[in-house]
């Protein structure tokens, strides 16, 4: 945490405001205030507040971080229900190792990777901390907890998508890779104080740098494009798109979930996570003025969640009736534009104005169903439609940025001035947003597609055809994941003769 202070005010800047010519803070954005405050630069703060300052930065941030693991439960239920009966135990044991592997990973390299630029001279991928080495503050260990959230939640991304054909050994390498080295040096590139993307270096890219305040592009789009890379190589479920011979069907078999209770249930802790995700991003909560930015996302996050939901259940609706005259309303379209309303607003819910949250959530639900009904078209199967809303959502989140950015309030969150086009600004930000986009896709796909590509020529990726129609749970996992018995047929009869014997007499 220390580091990332540092980086975010800079050398020249930490002299001056530790020296006599320090004048106030009137020109300090929420996050340069945050950082004075932990590093307890001004010398009218008492080493008394300084210890309840690190006391309160530390338990917020254990407060959001616990929200966004609890959001591996939403992930896990979302998951569970969305998928056939018979896979339900494999998704589950895939969602808990998610976070398992992702915490062993994120601690030996990811981490490192990630925030490990002490000399702040490597603007790739940081190096020179591994296994947590030198580490010891209570306030860089609650940071690596917070990060380490965030890097699980990537990696539960993929496994929903590849759900009911993908083989547990697969799954374990890919998982491994993406915490390890994948998503942690897109988080280099766009959050660190050396990435060559962020907006925390001295010379930011166009002035600006990236504005993505809690990562739809550098962690859901990080997820989304490796689901899309996953289910491209992996292939379809059997009977999904092809008989048994390999013909196309006339009209793609949908799957139904086995337990839509369950989905709904894991939509609204997913919804209850982001909580943790967003308003968690500013890091502390001590300094004057942060609640500004905390509170700020709070609103933005559910304005733009609701209209997510509405706006998908709508489109869904209007383009039902207008094919085939019905009137049916879809829950799995209002519970995914929720998310997908979630996944636009996490670029810039610091940094946007309540109504702006209200369009991009809006257009986040259009661009969900748009995008689920493309895949069907190129016959790519995501078993959850994580895709939709975690790759193009993520996708569209940070082109919003660019474009409703307000000035204000970016000044507030970031300390510089910039504003989205719709509010008078260049196309400098735009720029820099779409940027970060290629470099997700084109940095994704350098490793990704080559990994999945080995493991489906040697056997590790995909289960075979006898084993994906019994059910993984049969398969892998000793058995179903619901001990539903029923009477044998003597039972039965048994009961109705002694029900007959009683009517008789």
């Amino acid at each position: 945490m220390d580091a990332y202070c540092t980086s975010v005010l800079g050398e020249n800047f930490i002299e001056t405001i530790a020296g006599e010519d320090f004048a106030g803070y009137g020109d300090l954005s929420e996050m340069q205030l945050t950082c004075v405050s932990h590093l307890k630069l001004d010398g009218s703060i008492s080493e008394a507040t300084g210890g309840l300052q690190e006391n309160l930065d530390t338990f917020f941030l254990l407060y959001a971080a616990s929200l966004v693991f609890f959001m591996q439960s939403g992930f896990a239920m979302l998951c569970a229900g969305s998928v056939r009966s018979k896979n339900v135990k494999n998704i589950l044991l895939k969602n808990l190792l998610d976070a398992a592997g992702g915490a062993l990973g994120f601690w030996a390299i990811g981490y490192g990777v990630a925030y490990g630029d002490k000399d702040g001279e490597i603007r790739f991928g940081g190096t020179t901390t591994s296994f947590l080495d030198g580490m010891s503050s209570g306030t860089d260990y609650i940071f690596w907890f917070f990060q380490w959230s965030f890097a699980a939640a990537a990696a539960t991304i993929v496994a929903g998508s590849v759900a009911e054909r993908c083989k547990f050994e697969g799954y374990l390498i890919y998982s491994f890779v993406l915490t390890s080295f994948v998503y942690p040096v897109i988080v280099h590139c766009g959050w660190s104080g050396s990435g060559y993307l962020s907006a925390f270096v001295a010379d930011p890219v166009y002035g600006t740098g990236v504005i993505d305040f809690a990562g739809s592009g550098i962690v859901h789009m990080c997820g989304g494009v490796t689901a899309l890379i996953a289910i491209w190589i992996l292939g379809p479920r059997k009977g999904r798109f092809y008989d048994e011979e390999g013909n196309p069907l006339p009209e793609p078999v949908s799957f139904p979930p086995n337990n839509v209770a369950l989905q709904v249930l894991g939509t609204f802790i997913l919804w209850t996570g982001w909580y943790g995700f967003n308003p968690g991003s500013a890091l502390m909560i001590y300094a004057p003025g942060t609640h500004n930015v905390v509170g700020l996302c709070a609103i933005t996050t559910t304005l733009s969640a609701a209209a997510g939901g509405f706006s998908a259940l709508g489109f869904e609706f209007c383009t039902n009736l207008l094919l085939t005259g019905e009137m049916e309303y879809d829950v799995t379209m209002a519970m995914n534009g929720i998310l997908g309303g979630l996944v636009g607003i996490t670029a810039g819910c610091a940094v946007v104005t309540p109504g702006s949250a209200i369009i991009i959530g809006l257009i986040a639900g259009v661009v969900y169903v748009s995008a689920s009904k493309l895949l069907i078209l190129l016959k790519l199967d995501d078993a959850v439609d994580a895709i939709p809303v975690h790759c193009f959502c993520g996708m569209w989140g940070v082109i919003a940025v660019g474009l409703f950015a307000e000035p204000d309030r970016v000044s507030n969150a970031y300390g510089y001035d910039a504003s989205g086009i719709f509010y008078g600004g260049s196309a400098k930000l735009l720029l820099c947003q779409i940027l970060l986009i290629l470099f997700v896709i084109a940095w994704t796909f350098l490793i990704m597609a080559p990994l999945f590509y080995i493991l489906n020529k040697v056997g590790l990726f995909r289960v075979d055809a006898v084993e994906e129609e019994i059910g993984l749970d049969f398969s892998h996992h000793k058995g179903a994941a619901y001990n539903i018995t029923t009477p044998d047929a003597a039972e039965i009869e048994n009961y109705n003769n002694s029900r007959h014997k009683k009517a008789s007499s």
